[in-house]
């Protein structure tokens, strides 16, 4: 008899696909023809029904992919539930700038972020005060973590279960350390996937989950070095500001670009102290960004 399960993609490598089944382990499964005459690919993040070839190797097929609630291209990965981005208070600096722009892309993608302030140690309590009343006003969640003092992993943690996060940050920042902290008590051992892996298998570049418990998965996203804001209209760019929402509700003139007109809401709203002025002064540095781009 035909035995088929349930899990999910946690890797995926020259065709082979690893699935985590609860209770079951790691299979090693190859893809059904039928998916790629459809234009379909397996990706990492997947909920998929395979159907058991051996269960004493741990092999199948992916019999069906279930419908995915969101998906990423860079890197490719499904169902992502939200983002946590890393920062540096210090050492390095942190360049709000590069972090807005993620913020701008996660808007973009409508994925939720939280946001987490790392080497807290390094600095006083009004310069975290700073960057904290800057984000809030903003709606995002922020967290203060201190690998050095074991500060903050039990928050991230909490915001990390049941869901799968891709976690993003600049190098420098302490992301593989605090990742490290997280996993040190994973279930999934990562051996058992390379177990599996014949050492002839291109293992070059990759996505992979790392997961926490049976329902919490990470996704290291590396690559952070310069983003690109979305393709769009300067005038689309407020809409992904939350802070901005409301004010630009309440400018006099339709298209209102919220940096020259008068009797502007969002204006209004910065000036009232309702938008952090490093947010405001990205967002005019964004829009002239977009507004340029449309001229080439």
């Amino acid at each position: 008899m035909t035995e088929i399960k349930t899990g999910r993609i946690v890797k995926g490598i020259s065709g082979f696909y690893y699935v985590y089944v609860v209770e079951s382990g790691i299979y090693e499964c190859k893809a059904k023809g039928g998916f790629r005459n459809q234009g379909i690919k397996p990706l990492v993040g997947d909920v998929v029904d395979i159907q058991v070839i051996s269960q004493e190797e741990k092999t199948g097929n992916v019999e069906e992919i279930h419908p995915r609630t969101s998906e990423l291209s860079r890197p490719p990965v499904a169902n992502v539930d939200q983002a946590l981005v890393i920062f540096a208070l210090k050492k390095p600096k942190p360049n709000l700038g590069l972090l807005d722009r993620f913020l701008v892309n996660m808007e973009y993608r409508n994925l939720p972020v939280v946001i987490c302030f790392n080497k807290t140690d390094l600095v006083s309590e009004e310069e975290k005060n700073e960057v904290k009343e800057a984000y809030e006003k903003a709606g995002y969640p922020v967290i203060f973590s201190s690998i050095k003092k074991e500060e903050g992993l039990e928050e991230i943690s909490a915001v990390l279960e049941g869901k799968l996060t891709t976690v993003a940050g600049p190098s420098g920042v302490g992301k593989s350390s605090i990742i490290n902290k997280l996993q040190s008590e994973v279930v999934m051992e990562t051996d058992d996937i390379m177990k599996k892996m014949d050492s002839g298998k291109q293992t070059t570049r990759h996505s992979q989950l790392i997961q926490l418990n049976e329902t919490s998965f990470i996704m290291d996203t590396p690559g952070f070095g310069s983003l690109f804001l979305p393709e769009m209209e300067c005038t689309e760019l407020d809409e992904l500001f939350p802070e901005m929402r409301n004010g630009r509700l309440d400018c006099k003139f339709s298209g209102c670009a919220h940096i020259h007109e008068p009797s502007c809401g969002v204006k209004r709203d910065f000036e009232e102290g309702k938008i952090a002025e490093s947010r405001y002064d990205n967002y005019r540095l964004f829009y002239e960004e977009l507004k340029n781009s449309k001229k080439y």
